[in-house]
């Protein structure tokens, strides 16, 4: 589990820096948390690497965190649209990401017989 805490930071530092993003066109102090999230995202990130995570995994999820997070929370602090089709997408982006971690299981599993 310990190799985890770092990559969920990783997803809510990147995603804070998202959001932050969108905030600072309106307010540009906001652009202060855009560097913090994202500086802080990329050394959480590789925290995570440095305890273990394989970086096609801890990208894939990251990336695929980020992106759904990112879309529902724009969405209910924004206002910006979320359709059906857009949730289908996100869908199935989680679902790759899950066919690449199990695939990488799976290779690990392979690597110790």
């Amino acid at each position: 589990m310990n190799k985890w805490l770092p990559l969920a930071a990783a997803i809510a530092l990147e995603v804070t820096g998202t959001l932050s993003l969108r905030a600072a066109l309106d307010h540009p102090a906001w652009y202060v948390l855009v560097a913090v999230g994202y500086i802080g995202a990329f050394f959480s990130l590789s925290m995570g690497l440095r305890a273990g995570l394989g970086i096609g995994v801890a990208y894939g999820i990251w990336a695929a965190c980020g992106v759904a997070l990112t879309a529902v929370l724009a969405a209910v602090i924004f206002s910006e649209a979320l359709t059906v089709l857009m949730g289908a997408g996100i869908g199935l982006v989680i679902a790759g990401v899950l066919c690449v971690e199990l695939g990488s299981q799976h290779a690990e599993q392979g690597d110790h017989a």
